[in-house]
């Protein structure tokens, strides 16, 4: 052990004092957000929700990758979600290019060569929400079972707006 953890260990420790505790696991609000994992967003908080009401998958540029697929297909049979929003956002960088030029980007900034990995980048984000969102409602496991959106999330103003 090299102890680069310590700090969010003993972190965990005094949240572990006042931690939730007695959650079923359900998604009280009937709600499943699929968005990116970018720290600026906060996916409870802008929906007003809390902790337990929903089910938060987060992605690269918010796509609907398939364990994210699988998240919303379990999340629809097994743990009440009835809502599924598809959440992008504005300055994504998985917007700002294709794989090819985030891969360029990352080999200029670190050096690594990441070769042919697949990043998933598209600067048509827009359609990429609705391919995202028609692929859930057309999915046969998740049709008639759920309700989805896709929606921009703007993180200069904290406003989301639904696209499709």
């Amino acid at each position: 052990m090299t102890g680069d953890f310590d700090d969010l260990l003993a972190a965990n420790v005094r949240y572990s004092t006042q931690a939730p505790r007695n959650f079923d696991g359900i998604a009280h609000a009937g709600i499943a957000v699929v968005t990116c994992m970018d720290s600026r967003l906060q996916p409870l908080e802008m929906l007003g929700l809390y902790l337990g009401e929903a089910k938060i998958l987060r992605t690269p540029g918010g796509r609907v990758t398939p364990d994210a697929l699988v998240g919303c297909v379990l999340g629809a049979h097994l743990l009440h979600v009835k809502r599924i929003l598809v959440i992008a956002h504005t300055r994504c960088a998985m917007a700002s290019g294709s794989d090819e030029q985030i891969r360029a980007r990352i080999l200029g900034a670190t050096g690594t060569d990441l070769g042919d990995l697949t990043i998933g980048a598209t600067t048509q984000q827009e359609e990429a929400l609705a391919a995202d969102v028609a692929l859930l409602r057309s999915h046969p496991a998740l049709t008639g079972r759920v309700t989805v959106g896709g929606f921009v999330y703007d993180v200069d103003s904290g406003l989301l707006s639904e696209l499709c």
